[in-house]
């Protein structure tokens, strides 16, 4: 009868807590088959080669990074758990991480430790950019490169489309693509994370000549449909450039005056009532690792992709987001001229995921 009452603190705060199951100290799993029914339940069938082979793939990577990314010495991982031959058989990475022996302590720990590593990057590479990432690249990026207009004369470049004059750009770059490891250390870093909550593994980001030009941007890409704003989600945006109330109230008062302002006069006026506003509806979305000066209006949208699978078989689709990033001059050249601000933001989320990787915050030793 008292096994009635005998539950897994940490299994319930993981399912009904609210708390990561990569914040759990340890496991509870007691044997081989326990281990193989575990397994079972994760995706992996350990009686299949491929399977078996997938997760001593994701063991090689998890050590990897741990070593070369997160700048643990190698000498400092356990030798039994550093190598396929020692450690023999993979489920017993399972049955050391559940180990309540003091003698195995710090073998516990960094069983846990490889297992954080791997279970990110099974989620991390198991997703559909995995599989279709040339389509969701083609498919995102083209309606964005067919706009771009660059005159070999001025060697300027344009948003150029069919209803308004062309955009002048001081530059449009694609997002480099987040490796797997810059993905697992974020995903380690912020305890709130899940890898379908990455949003930014593709994006865009336009650069242009002033805070005006910021929202013609917007207005552009809108009206041409290089992307469509109902599929924005709301909750990841971010705008720390000009409150959007203001800027249509400021556009109104402009147009009812019907003076033709230059550049100069247009920024100091949007400067002034920015200053008498205070700057009160301004936004960001919280984020640790970036510093506050870091200003653009950021959002995730989302494209219908469309998959045309062999022959046969039948078409699907499937949202996915990206990442759009928008700035001016002024903005681009405050982290251009701090080139050790990325490196620090870097940084910042490696000792967090370092931290991370011992559940309890004890010594790995």
């Amino acid at each position: 009868m008292p096994q009635r009452f005998l539950f897994d603190q940490d299994v319930l705060n993981s399912v009904a807590g609210g708390r990561s199951a990569i914040d759990s100290p340890r496991l509870n799993i007691r044997s081989m088959e326990q281990a193989t029914s575990f397994l079972l339940s994760y995706g992996f069938d350990f009686g299949n080669p491929q399977d078996h082979e997938n997760i001593w793939y994701y063991h090689r990577r998890a050590l990897v990074l741990i070593v070369e990314k997160l700048g643990f010495d190698i000498n400092e991982i356990p030798e039994l758990l550093r190598e396929r031959k020692s450690l023999g058989d993979i489920r017993r990475l399972l049955l050391l991480a559940s180990s309540r022996e003091e003698s195995e302590r710090r073998l516990q720990k960094w069983s846990c430790a490889i297992l954080r590593c791997m279970h990110v990057y099974v989620h991390t590479e198991n997703d559909l950019f995995s599989s279709f990432s040339e389509e969701i690249q083609s498919q995102i990026l083209t309606p964005f490169q067919r706009c771009i207009y660059h005159d070999g004369t001025t060697h300027k470049a344009y948003l150029k489309g069919t209803e308004r004059p062309p955009i002048e750009l001081l530059g449009f770059e694609v997002k480099p693509f987040k490796t797997s490891a810059s993905t697992v250390i974020k995903l380690l870093a912020k305890p709130d994370a899940l890898a379908l909550k990455i949003f930014d593994k593709l994006g865009v980001r336009f650069i242009t000549r002033s805070l005006f030009d910021c929202f013609q941007v917007i207005r552009f890409l809108v009206e041409e449909n290089v992307m469509s704003f109902p599929h924005i989600m709301p909750d990841q945006s971010s705008n720390n450039v000009y409150p959007v109330d203001l800027f249509v109230q400021t556009c109104k008062e402009l147009m009812e005056s019907k003076k033709d302002y230059s550049e100069d006069e247009l920024n100091k006026i949007f400067s002034q009532k920015l200053k008498e506003s205070g700057g009160s509806q301004l936004f960001r979305k919280e984020n640790y690792f970036s510093g506050e000066d870091y200003r653009f209006i950021k959002f995730i949208t989302r494209k219908l992709i469309r998959i045309e699978p062999q022959e046969g078989k039948v078409p699907f689709s499937f949202f996915y987001p990206f990442e759009i990033q928008i700035m001016d001059e002024v903005a681009h050249q405050s982290i251009l001229s701090g080139p050790s601000e990325h490196e620090a933001y870097k940084e910042r989320q490696i000792l967090v995921a370092r931290k991370r990787l011992f559940a309890d915050r004890e010594s790995s030793q």
